[in-house]
């Protein structure tokens, strides 16, 4: 099985689960969405917890990669800060997604406990970037970690309620709710 089929595989596994979360993995949909037979996905694959964990971790690391070249092409951290809901704005853009472990987090309960440390740790990424791009600005250092978990609340929130109602220009709105209110730097 070639590494072209595991990646086919854990595109067709993100497109899903920001769709329909990790209980919509299904893997004989995601067989015949990535184009081959879902008893190959086992080859790649032990069971649906394995794939959950992987396409998780997945999200987290392209989310690091994304975030670290946000920050590495604007080098005013203010901007770029104004720039982060943007990457959550992406997922509405396509096709009214959410963001896949935002989407896995409010199924927390019924994760296998390898999806929810992927699904922890993809919140841990971003909480960490945002306390770093704060201790930037002129905001107290002992306000950033509060600062930077409650924009990825309110940035995750408005995402749902964006996607509640099939409308990204929502989305843009409580963004600039946020910022006028002085949650995210304006």
């Amino acid at each position: 099985m070639s590494e072209n089929a595991r990646e086919a595989i854990l595109e067709a596994a993100r497109r899903t689960a920001q769709a329909h979360g990790y209980v919509g993995l299904n893997i004989r949909d995601i067989g015949a969405q990535a184009g081959i037979k879902a008893a190959s996905i086992y080859y790649h694959f032990p069971g649906k917890a394995e794939l959950g964990a992987a396409v998780a971790k997945r999200y987290w690391e392209v989310t690091a990669a994304n975030l670290e070249a946000l920050s590495a092409a604007i080098s005013d951290p203010v901007k770029v800060l104004q720039a982060y809901p943007g990457l959550f704005r992406r997922s509405l853009e396509e096709d009214n997604r959410m963001c896949l472990c935002g989407f896995m987090a409010a199924e927390y309960d019924d994760l296998p406990d390898a999806v929810k440390i992927e699904v922890q740790t993809f919140a841990d990424v971003n909480v960490a970037w945002l306390t770093r791009m704060l201790s930037a600005t002129s905001l107290p250092a002992s306000q950033c970690e509060a600062r930077a978990r409650a924009i990825f609340a309110a940035v995750g929130g408005a995402q749902l309620m964006a996607r509640s109602r099939a409308d990204v220009s929502l989305f843009d709105e409580l963004i600039d709710n946020f910022r006028t209110a002085g949650l995210i730097p304006g």
